[in-house]
């Protein structure tokens, strides 16, 4: 296969103004970017999602920059080519833009991201284009906000009544004229959604937002069938991995407790006559 072109922000902007639909998912290490960019796919996440699906924890707030960075870098490590975006960890933005912009700094410089993700409202808009204005591009994430779920009420769609969606309406409007270079809409019903894509000159991303944005993103372990607990609505699966994992897994397991694994193919041989040097020692002799 020929080695992928790279992925750059000129090349999503072209992309929405041909129609044509851009995909992205969340990676979590080298073997799976790389395997993603295999299959062409556009952009990268980092996504502080695998806080849980990784690390285990149940809520992403655990995610740390130290660990997001270490993560997005073996990303582009194994997908030179792809558009890798830094979700920026709870807290990391939060306290003050000088803060938020020294953090987006270290995905850029030191994990090789394009971008970062910001969750965000109108009242992280300073935020946002102190980012941007630093000359880091900024995707805006709109919607069900995961690190604020608390004070949404749990993660709960967004944008569901009229007056609701008109906000968030406003909101992303209110991100493009703070400089985001990218949207994402998350868990919404596709009429905000639709509206928001046609007023935007940037690329809308939805996770949960219906068929009428500019591409998807999805969290890989929904796509592979690795998530184990409940996932959500929008997630389709497009494999049983964690079925065939555990498969797999059970027969290593009997194998070895049955004596048939390792079989002599994976053993290693001496040298020629070297072997037969250790019959004195041997058991057997």
């Amino acid at each position: 296969m020929a080695e992928q072109k790279k992925t750059t922000i000129t090349t999503l902007y072209k992309k929405k103004r041909d129609g044509e639909k851009i995909v992205m998912l969340s990676s979590t290490d080298a073997t799976f970017a790389a395997l993603q960019a295999q299959a062409g796919i556009d952009g990268l996440v980092a996504g502080d999602s695998a806080a849980t699906a990784v690390l285990g924890y149940n809520s992403t707030l655990r995610a740390t920059m130290d660990w997001m960075i270490e993560m997005a870098a073996a990303i582009r490590r194994g997908a030179p080519n792809v558009y890798l975006i830094g979700d920026m960890p709870f807290m990391s933005y939060q306290a003050s833009t000088a803060e938020a912009i020294h953090n987006a700094g270290r995905f850029m410089a030191g994990a090789g991201c394009d971008c970062v993700k910001i969750e965000c409202d109108r009242r992280q808009a300073d935020t946002v284009r102190a980012v941007s204005n630093a000359g880091i591009p900024v995707m805006a994430h709109l919607g069900l906000l995961p690190q604020s779920a608390a004070s949404l009420g749990g993660y709960r769609t967004q944008g569901r009544t009229a007056q609701a969606a008109a906000r968030l309406i406003e909101d992303a409007s209110i991100m493009r004229e703070a400089g985001a270079a990218l949207l994402l809409l998350e868990s919404v019903p596709p009429e905000p959604a639709r509206i928001i894509t046609s007023q935007s000159d940037v690329p809308v991303i939805g996770c949960g937002a219906g068929p009428y944005v500019d591409g998807q993103v999805m969290i890989m372990h929904d796509v592979l069938g690795l998530t184990l607990g409940k996932k959500p609505t929008f997630a389709k699966t497009y494999a049983q991995l964690a079925e065939s994992a555990g498969t797999a897994f059970a027969q290593y397991a009997q194998d070895v407790r049955r004596g048939s694994y390792p079989a002599p193919e994976h053993c290693y041989k001496m040298a020629n006559g070297e072997a037969e040097k250790l019959k004195g020692r041997s058991p057997h002799s």
